[in-house]
């Protein structure tokens, strides 16, 4: 066996004898069924794992991943992931969590080439060209980043609500919440987005409240 692959192996063997001390009923906990509140959409980026940084134990967040945490209505593998949360798993809240440093999103501000994620990260771009003006506007490259992570995440929160997952359930009466956050690799906080929507009305708005913020300091006018 590879060496790099027996050391995996061998850590696994000090984990699940180091769980069993500290907790000897850690794993006959984990095999009921899973019964978890959230479902966290986030980046795949290995610096951001979802459980530490809510500090919530396995079964407690149901969790999908991809570059950049892009939600479109033709990802049917994210569609379903949500589907399953909200129709099976009966989730209250869905975690759109992007986080600042992101490399997907800096491949996209400045057009970088990396093969195949390049038609992934177009939907990023798509963000980027909407604000083009007003990130010009901001002087320092790396707050253009910074509010590019971040308006990324608060767009994608909104194509969450308006999928027909989301409608259907807010139509029967569920009580799902879909939440914009950004985290910090810098202190390890997340960054409350001010968008937490129960409605696809709702999460435009608070969309909208949100940048204008973001950019001038205020809510939008009316």
């Amino acid at each position: 066996m590879d060496p790099v692959i027996a050391e995996l192996f061998a850590n696994n063997k000090a984990w699940s004898d180091r769980m069993q001390a500290d907790d000897p009923a850690y794993f006959l906990r984990l095999v009921r069924q899973q019964s978890p509140g959230y479902l966290w959409i986030g980046c795949s980026d290995s610096r951001v794992p979802a459980n530490q940084i809510i500090d919530l134990d396995p079964g407690e967040v149901f969790v999908h991943r991809n570059v950049a945490n892009v939600v479109v209505h033709t990802d049917l593998n994210a569609l379903s992931v949500i589907q399953y949360a909200i129709d099976i798993l009966r989730v209250r809240h869905i975690l759109i969590v992007g986080h600042y440093g992101c490399g997907g999103v800096t491949a996209a501000m400045y057009d970088e080439k990396n093969g195949l994620v390049d038609n992934w990260l177009r939907h990023v771009q798509d963000v980027r060209d909407r604000y083009a003006a007003k990130l010009a506007l901001l002087e320092d490259p790396a707050l253009q980043l910074d509010r590019l992570c971040e308006l990324n995440v608060i767009h994608q929160a909104v194509n969450i609500c308006q999928t027909s997952v989301m409608r259907d359930a807010w139509q029967r009466g569920q009580d799902v919440t879909v939440h914009a956050w950004c985290y910090s690799l810098n202190n390890g906080l997340v960054n409350d987005l001010k968008v937490s929507a129960r409605s696809r009305e709702e999460a435009v708005e608070q969309a909208h409240n949100a940048i204008a913020r973001m950019f001038w300091g205020r809510k939008r006018r009316h």
